[in-house]
């Protein structure tokens, strides 16, 4: 273990001196979008303390530790009236590994079309919407490493006919020790088909992602976790976020963080309930992201283990 942190101590400043930007080089910015309430209130460092069947977005390998059956649904009231959903399903099949399904859209309100002769509408509507349908499967190697894999289609729809698809392959791999909860994770994700648009294709937001998390105060009925997560995208700068969770009698939970060298996201903070209902752990988080001058981000989710 004691390696892995030199690894990462070294690796961090290498990564974050790697400084360009290409902004507008990759589509289906969505896949960008945090679903979780409980990551995006950690600031999205989530990648090494993902759990339940949030793990099909943010790191597969993690899968394989998520005990029984796990459905969470979280929905986002994105800007502008536009709709950020997503939904999936889990199940551990014991030595056979886990595997898991997954639906994330981003779509518009109804909406009229308009013209230049009928700028006021011709009586038609429409919907815009972006789609990630994702199956997972992740397996132990050890009694302490796992590793995941996640296929998706991707599905852009315009309007009517006007649509593009691609495919991708998120892999992942994740490290959990016996000391205070260490857990160490790298993923990469988005890695696929470009999206061809008419004359124009563009690749997907392709990223190399690696984080931690461990419980910095352990206590008898209360710990704290501290979270780091580095990314590096195919499009600009690396990026880091800073995350922390105070959780009391596993009920009650109060989360924060703070998002490193990004353009338009700061802070964020967000909390959470779990109780037990006719046999089952329920869940419920909510979050808020401040995004600067766009405003804030406002998540909800619930999540059911059976």
């Amino acid at each position: 273990m004691k390696c892995t942190i030199y690894s990462v101590m070294i690796f961090i400043p290498v990564l974050l001196l790697a400084q360009y930007d290409r902004p507008g080089s990759t589509d289906a910015q969505f896949l960008k979008i945090g679903v979780s309430p409980r990551g995006t209130a950690m600031g999205d460092a989530y990648i090494a303390v993902v759990n339940g069947a949030e793990a099909t977005y943010y790191n597969s390998a993690m899968l394989a530790w998520v005990k029984g059956t796990d459905v969470v649904f979280n929905h986002n009231r994105w800007f502008a009236g536009i709709n950020h959903e997503f939904a999936a399903v889990s199940m551990n099949l014991g030595d056979l590994g886990a595997v898991g399904v997954s639906v994330t859209g981003l779509y518009t309100d109804e909406m009229k079309v308009t013209t230049p002769l009928q700028p006021e509408g011709t009586g038609e509507t429409f919907y815009a919407g972006n789609y990630r349908f994702g199956l997972t499967y992740s397996r132990f190697l050890t009694d302490r490493v796992s590793i995941g894999v996640t296929g998706s289609l991707i599905r852009m729809s315009l309007y009517k006919d006007f649509s593009a698809d691609a495919a991708a392959l998120d892999i992942a791999a994740q490290y959990v020790s016996d000391f205070r909860g260490f857990r160490f994770a790298m993923q990469i994700i988005n890695f696929g088909s470009n999206i061809q648009y008419v004359n124009e294709s563009y690749p997907l937001p392709t990223s190399f992602i690696f984080g931690f998390g461990i419980n910095a105060l352990e206590m008898e009925d209360q710990t704290v976790l501290m979270c780091f997560t580095a990314a590096k995208p195919n499009e600009g700068r690396p990026q880091a976020q800073l995350g922390m969770e105070w959780q009391f009698q596993n009920m009650l939970f109060l989360r924060g963080g703070y998002r490193l060298n990004h353009a338009v996201a700061n802070f964020a903070f967000g909390g959470g309930v779990r109780t037990t209902l006719i046999g089952s752990e329920l869940r419920v988080d909510y979050s808020y992201s401040n995004y600067l001058l766009l405003g804030a981000s406002h998540r909800v989710g619930f999540g059911l283990n059976l």
